[in-house]
This record gives C-alpha cells, structure tokens and sequence, in this order.
C-alpha cells in the first residue's frame, strides 16, 4: 500500500540536495559500528529476560508515502498489540527490560539501520503507521514529502508523552484529538525551515533535553522544501 504525497515544492537547498543524505549516511554507518556491540548485548538481553524475537517490526509510512518496515527493540510483551496501539507510562504491557530501554530511548537504537538504508533520516516527522498517515489532507500531506526521522521537534516536545497519555481518562482519543495534531503543526514547521543548523539542534536537543527550546511554526501558504528529489538513493 502506497499512500500519495503532495508535492508542490521546486526550490531547495543545497544541505537538501545532497547535504542531509550524505550527514544521514555517514553518521548512520559510523553510529552503527560504534554501537554493535550495545546493540547485541540489549537483544541478548530482551532474549534472556523475554524470549524471541529482540527486535520489533512494524509497517510505517515513509517518504512519498512509501512504506517500509521499522526496526525497534522489543519493549512489549507477545501479543501486546491486542492491547490497543497507545501506550501509557505503567503499561503492563511493557516488560521489565523494556521500561528501562524507553527510559532511555535505547529501544531506538536499530532505527540506525533505517537510516543507513535510506528508510529514514535522523531528524524528520516519526514515521506513522497506515492509519494515521491515512488521515493527512491538503497541505499536511507536505509531511509525507519528506523522509522521516528519528527524531525532531514533535518527537522532543512529546519526549514524555507516555506520561501525558497516562494522566488522562481516554489516552487514544486525547492522542488523536489534541497531540497527532499538535504534532502535524511542528512537523510541517520542520519542514519549511529544514538546514543543517536546525538538524544538528534537534539531534542535540534529543541528546541534551536541557537546551533552550525552539520551535518555527509554519504559515500554510508557503510551500515546503522537497529534501527527496536531490538524495542519494532517492
């Protein structure tokens, strides 16, 4: 299933172009290596304490509307998705392991594959799966124009939004209603003010959660950069 994008952007710059691939690539091959051996005690790990599988795969939405399979350390017990698809901090669902992995947004760690294979690229719009990006219109599906990230502004200002869910009486509708909203609104303004600036910034805000916060917001009429047509493999 291919979701369409809207693309109505001709200008770009140059970090667009070539830049940001090339930063995605380099850093996402020397990160890989450099982490293997943390990777392979953490499955090791989640395999002891869990059993198989260590890694969790699951359908997103990427660039274009492409999907592709995200890669993640398993968090949740066999079977947890019968559950519902919002998860709240206190989840039972969440194993023991898990809840230390998501502390410290280890469970992320196989995303870095993505961005070696150009799934993905370290800061953009978290890949949604069918359902939510199903829901895009009009000028939000300029989202979809871009590839998605590991992390940015949506995903630092929800750093905590397991907790946010779990102080409310309905986690999924509040989700839907107020957060996927709120998150559309940074992700476009993402979009529109991509640079290598404000990748580094958000890559450090995620690193260094105490930096001064900064968010852009997005005027609808303007149209937004299209990073995709200069990428490497794109």
């Amino acid at each position: 299933m291919t979701i369409r994008a809207a693309s109505n952007s001709k200008h770009f710059s140059f970090y667009c172009r070539r830049g940001k691939g090339l930063f995605d690539l380099a850093l996402g091959s020397v990160l890989t290596v450099l982490t293997l051996p943390l990777m392979a005690a953490i499955a090791l790990g989640i395999l002891l304490t869990s059993g198989r599988p260590s890694i969790f795969r699951q359908v997103r939405i990427g660039v274009r509307g492409k999907p592709f399979e995200i890669y993640k350390f398993r968090t949740m017990e066999l079977g947890a998705a019968a559950g519902g698809p919002v998860t709240v901090a206190g989840d039972r669902r969440v194993t023991r392991i898990g809840r230390f992995l998501r502390r410290y947004k280890l469970d992320e760690l196989p995303q870095l594959w993505n961005v070696v294979k150009g799934d993905m690229s370290f800061v953009g719009p978290r890949p949604e799966v069918p359902e939510y990006a199903n829901t895009l219109t009009g000028v939000q599906r300029a989202i979809l124009e871009i590839r998605p990230g590991i992390t940015g502004p949506a995903s630092v200002a929800y750093r905590n939004e397991d907790a946010l869910l779990a102080a409310t009486a309905n986690p999924e509708e509040y989700n839907r209603s107020i957060i996927y909203p709120a998150k559309i609104t940074m992700n476009l303004a993402y979009a529109e003010t991509i640079s290598f600036r404000s990748d580094l910034y958000w890559i450090l805000r995620t690193v260094f959660p105490a930096l001064p916060v900064r968010v852009h917001f997005l005027s609808a009429a303007k149209p937004v950069r299209n990073c995709e047509k200069g990428r490497l493999n794109g």
